[in-house]
């Protein structure tokens, strides 16, 4: 059973499961957006069970920085599909 931690080296600093890149938005986005059980999150990480709600009590009892890395990777994902080559300017260059 790991405790929640943040180190700037791991996952950028996001909260995770202490000695394993797990980040406590892996397993929110999972049980709560992906609709699993937290057993099958747990089995699928590899986790204990007590593990998955550890992070999801994390999430529930620090709102406001889980809003501030949910935001953060909007941002990053945004930037990056935004990097990305338009398709259709390829394809007129081929």
């Amino acid at each position: 059973m790991g405790e929640i931690v943040t180190t700037k080296d791991t996952l950028g600093g996001e909260p995770r499961i202490e000695g394993r890149r797990v980040g406590v938005l892996h397993i929110v986005n999972r049980v709560l957006d992906g609709e699993r059980t937290p057993e099958a999150v747990a089995a699928e990480f590899d986790l204990d069970l007590a593990d998955v709600y550890r992070a999801l009590t994390y999430y529930y009892d620090h709102p406001g920085e889980m809003r501030g890395w949910r935001r953060r990777k909007r941002s990053a994902a945004k930037r990056a599909r935004e990097a990305q080559p338009d398709p259709k300017e390829l394809q007129r260059r081929a």
